[in-house]
Formats: structure tokens, C-alpha cells, sequence
């Protein structure tokens, strides 16, 4: 028994066996779209993964892999290798991003966390600033968690406050602008009457300034730097409210572009650069458009632009923005807390599990998928194994990555036959999408298909179960789109590359000489996710899953 009576002991599933070797295969990066030449899944030559395809309906389908279906805010929230393997793993889904956010500063653990306690540390004789996206829109940031951070802040020991701040007018009603930093200013006035030094530093619009994403052009991180932290921009206002307004003025100018300012002293002095023993906080929840600046102001070895000083400060971000990358390495929101996961109720019901990807995306198939916890429930039956990724190239260089070593690797566990699941990764239509070379990414997604058959062949050979999903989308669509779904194009006429995740659907397919007569996929769980993927295994395992989990998306008909 575990706490509080609660008993690790699955029930036998009524129709199903257990003892199966089951193969549970994700393909990064690997989402469902319109075929066309930008799709590179469709462009590759994949058989293995197009036979999967031939058992539509009853044993391929497609689940939803962004948005709410991971725990993210909205549905234009693509989803990501971190979540997507949460849900896969913990079988339910749980708050990320903003909402986790809201709870840690509702609750105030944000005040008793590692991240917060390290940057505290310069509160005594140093500067917090907090840079970020100011606004209410809910889809990077929100006005009110900044509000309670700096009331929180102030209220631990914070003297010396500066806001960075980037207008928004694309997630908010342009021109809102002037209302947001109208109610900041407001509160910074509140803090000063109570003897805060609070004020807003700088300030510019979220397009033209810090918020740029998957490095298009890091002259906009550039352009904030400067700003935040040299202090130096070509405009230079008295107040945050007198910037917005008179740089408004310009002809067709728009809050997301607003150029960056400082605010100055009655010297000219930039109130607010970012100085030696200062503590920073990106305040953004969502981590596309803050990754860059945290790389600017994390990484010791850095060439990407000339950020002239290096200041040594405290960096946390509100959450952290990369898993692969562990950047930020400080962050005030921890990742959720995940109990009872799908990985540790089948090693407490005696399956025996090895786990298998390279070092890009080892971390997802081990630490995520076990809900955000390192090392093995039990070393004695369960086995890890990480293949070292190529380092000092861009994967684009090697699209194969290590596909062939990680499929070799699962082959020779299965047909081991010493394990009942086997669980693999393969990073290359996520890694190498995300370089943006289409001929490399077909390259890749080939090399995926491939790894994807030698395991289907081994799962043959011990007549096992193989269960083919994905994290998340990238390599099906590689274009950036218009409303009406046409390719953007930039000005010379060249198609617009899309290096980022979408919001696409993935594929789940299950099979094998293992599989039960009579199991399919029912087709009362229309909008099912990554979350309904681990009840789904448990069946196959022989096991009906945890009554608080998501609905399998099987049953067995006579």
C-alpha cells in the first residue's frame, strides 16, 4: 500500500493479456497535415509509417498534441516536447504555463522556490529588474502576474525595482498600450509612496524589440539589450507614458512595433541599465519569444551580437523557457508536480521497462515521461539508455542523427525478450525541423521511418505490440502561412521558412502478432490527446489504468 491507503495495484484488464513485449515508439516533431511539397512526412519516403496508416480507423488515428489537450492555456498554444511527453507518461493532464504561474503566485511558493531565493540575494545593494511583455493577452504574459510579483517583491526585501517593458498590439487591441503602462505607472507610484525605488527603464514594441523567436533576427534582441541593459536607445523620454504616446504619433505606427526607448533623469542619465550585482526576470509565461534574450543574458560564451558588457547579475525566468537546452538554469515557477505516473505503476505491477533515445531527447523519454522526477523507480527492472547526440554541428549536417543506433538498441532489448516494454524516442523530424532545410528534414523523417521499421520488424519476431505516436508537429509543415493557409513570402519572393513546432494533430497506431483479436480504437473519444495514450498502454499491458486518468481510446469487441 502507499500513503493514505492508496494501492499501486492495477486491476487485470477484463479481455486482455498480460505479458506482451509492447514497443512504444515516439517520433519527434512528427504531425498529421495537408500534403504538399512544404510537408516533408509527406515528401520523404516513409513505408513503414504509410502502412500504419492502411488500418484507419480501428488501429490509427490521430490525437491532439497542443493547446489544452497538454495543459497549455489556449488552443493557439503549440504544444512541445516537455509537455507532450508529461501527458504520454502521467496519463492526465496538468496545468502548464500560465496557469502554473497563477497557482505558485496565489499560493506564494513563487516566494519560497530556489529561483526566488537565488535572485533575492541582490536585493540588498542591487537592482531587480523584471523585463517582459506588458499586457493582459494571456498568451505570453499577463499585467496581473506582474502586478503580484512586484507587490510580492517589494514586500521581500526588494528596494530597487526597474521594468523593462515591451508593448504589445498583437495578442491585445493595438493602441492598449498607453492603458497598460497608465495602470503600471500607477502601481510603481503606489511602491514609491511606500519608500520602493520603482520605476519603468525602457521600453520599445514586442516585434521590433527583445521579442524575436527560433533566432530569425537577432538585431531585435539587440535593439532590447541595448535598452535594457546599456541603457542607450535613440529615443529617450522622462516618462514610460509620454514614450508610448509621442512615439505613437508616427506615421502607421503600431504598438508592436513601437522603436526602443530609455527613460532618463533630468541629467539625461538612463534610469535603469541592468549593472554588475543586479537581479533580472523575464516575466513572460510562454517561452518562444524569450528564449534569445535568455540565451543573451545566460550564456558566458556568446557571439551573436555584441552585447558590449556582460554584466554578472542573478537571471531567473518565470518558468523555465527550454528543457533540452535547461535555459534559463534558475527559474521562479517549477515544473508541474506529477504523482502515480504511468511508467511507475507498470514497474509496481512487475513490468519491466527499458527506455532508449539520444542526448536531445533523452531527457524526454526518462525525466518527463516519469513526470518531471530523475533516475529509475526500480534499477532492477528498469534499464536506461542514452546515445550520446553528434555535438558542434547543426543537425541539419547529420539529418540521420542516431535513428539507426537508437532502433538497433530497442531491437536488441526486444528481442532480449528480457523487457515487456520498450520505449524509445527519435528526435529527427523535431531536431532537424527546427533547422529550417527542407531537403535535410525529408532526409530525416526517412531515417525516422526506417528506425520505425526495424522496431516493427523485432516486435514480429516475439509477437509483441507496437504503439507508433508523436510529442508534438514540426516537420509536416515547414512554411509560414497566411490566414487562408498560402505560404508567406518575404521580399525578395522566397518562401518563408517555419522552424517551429504547430498546432497539427499526431498519429497513434497500434498493432502487432500481439494485439488481441477485436481490438480497435472506439470512436466515442473524438478529441482524444497525448494525455489518453497512457491508459491506452496499460491496456495493452494487460492492465486497466488508474480510475482518475484519461479514458483509454480502445476497447475490444467480440
Amino acid at each position: 500500500m502507499g500513503s493514505g491507503g492508496f494501492s499501486w495495484k492495477l486491476a487485470d484488464h477484463p479481455k486482455l493479456p498480460k505479458g506482451k513485449v509492447v514497443a512504444l515508439v515516439v517520433l519527434d516533431g512528427w504531425g498529421e497535415a495537408n500534403p504538399d511539397q512544404y510537408n516533408c512526412i509527406h515528401t520523404a519516403d516513409t513505408p513503414a509509417m504509410d502502412s500504419l496508416k492502411n488500418g484507419a480507423p480501428d488501429t490509427w488515428r490521430l490525437v491532439r498534441a497542443h493547446g489544452k489537450a497538454v495543459g497549455l492555456p489556449t488552443e493557439d498554444d503549440m504544444g512541445n516536447s516537455e509537455v507532450g511527453h508529461n501527458a504520454l507518461g502521467a496519463g492526465r493532464i496538468y496545468a502548464q504555463g500560465a496557469k502554473l504561474v497563477d497557482f505558485a503566485l496565489a499560493s506564494g511558493k513563487i516566494y519560497d522556490g530556489d529561483g526566488f531565493n537565488y535572485i533575492k540575494e541582490s536585493f540588498e545593494t542591487g537592482t531587480l529588474h523584471l523585463i517582459g511583455l506588458l499586457s493582459d493577452g494571456g498568451v505570453h504574459s499577463r499585467l496581473d502576474q506582474l502586478q503580484l510579483l512586484l507587490k510580492g517583491a517589494s514586500e521581500r526585501g526588494a528596494k530597487r525595482i526597474r521594468v523593462h517593458v515591451l508593448t504589445d498590439g498583437r495578442d491585445v487591441l493595438d493602441g492598449s498600450s498607453v492603458g497598460f503602462v497608465e495602470t503600471l505607472e500607477n502601481d510603481l507610484a503606489n511602491l514609491r509612496a511606500k519608500g520602493v525605488d520603482a520605476q519603468i527603464a525602457s521600453g520599445g514594441g514586442r516585434m521590433y524589440v527583445t521579442m524575436d523567436r527560433y533566432e530569425n533576427d537577432w538585431g531585435v534582441v539587440k535593439r532590447g539589450w541595448d535598452a535594457q541593459v546599456l541603457g542607450e536607445a535613440p529615443h529617450k523620454f522622462r516618462s514610460a507614458l509620454e514614450a508610448v504616446k509621442k512615439l505613437r504619433e508616427a506615421p502607421n505606427m503600431s504598438d508592436q512595433y513601437l522603436p526602443p526607448f530609455v527613460i532618463v533623469d533630468e541629467h539625461g542619465k538612463a534610469v535603469g541599465p541592468i549593472v554588475d550585482g543586479d537581479a533580472v526576470v523575464t516575466i513572460n509565461f510562454r517561452a518562444d519569444r524569450m528564449v534569445m534574450l535568455a540565451k543573451a543574458l545566460e550564456y558566458e560564451d556568446f557571439d551573436l551580437f555584441d552585447r558590449v558588457r556582460f554584466p554578472k547579475i542573478r537571471y531567473a525566468g518565470m518558468l523555465q523557457y527550454d528543457g533540452e537546452l535547461k535555459l534559463p538554469s534558475r527559474y521562479l515557477v517549477s515544473p508541474p508536480e506529477i504523482e502515480r505516473t504511468s511508467g511507475e505503476y507498470l514497474v509496481h505491477n512487475g513490468v519491466c521497462t527499458f527506455a532508449c533515445s539520444e542526448t536531445v531527447k533523452f531527457g524526454h523519454v526518462t525525466f518527463f515521461w516519469n513526470g518531471n522526477r530523475s533516475g529509475c523507480f526500480n534499477p532492477e527492472m528498469e534499464e536506461y539508455v542514452e546515445i550520446p547526440s553528434d555535438s558542434g554541428i547543426t543537425f541539419n549536417v547529420q539529418p540521420k542523427m542516431k535513428a539507426l543506433e537508437i532502433a538497433e538498441k530497442a531491437r536488441d532489448a526486444i528481442l532480449s525478450r528480457k523487457f515487456h516494454q520498450v520505449r524509445v524516442n527519435l528526435p529527427n523530424s523535431d531536431m532537424v525541423g527546427h533547422t529550417g532545410d527542407i531537403k535535410a528534414t525529408v532526409v530525416a523523417c526517412k531515417a525516422a521511418d526506417e528506425a520505425v521499421k526495424m522496431i516493427l520488424d523485432a516486435i514480429e519476431q516475439v509477437g509483441g505490440i507496437y504503439v507508433v505516436t508523436a510529442d508534438h508537429g514540426n516537420a509536416e509543415d515547414m512554411v509560414k502561412r497566411n490566414k487562408k493557409g498560402e505560404p508567406l513570402l518575404d521580399k525578395s519572393g522566397n518562401i518563408q521558412i517555419l522552424t517551429s513546432h504547430t498546432l497539427q494533430p499526431v498519429p497513434l497506431a497500434i498493432g502487432g502478432p500481439g494485439l488481441a483479436p477485436g481490438v480497435r480504437f472506439r470512436k466515442d473519444v473524438p478529441d482524444g490527446g497525448l494525455a489518453n495514450v497512457a491508459a491506452t498502454v496499460m491496456n495493452l499491458h494487460g492492465f486497466e489504468a488508474p480510475s482518475d486518468y484519461e479514458t483509454t481510446l480502445i476497447e475490444v469487441v467480440d
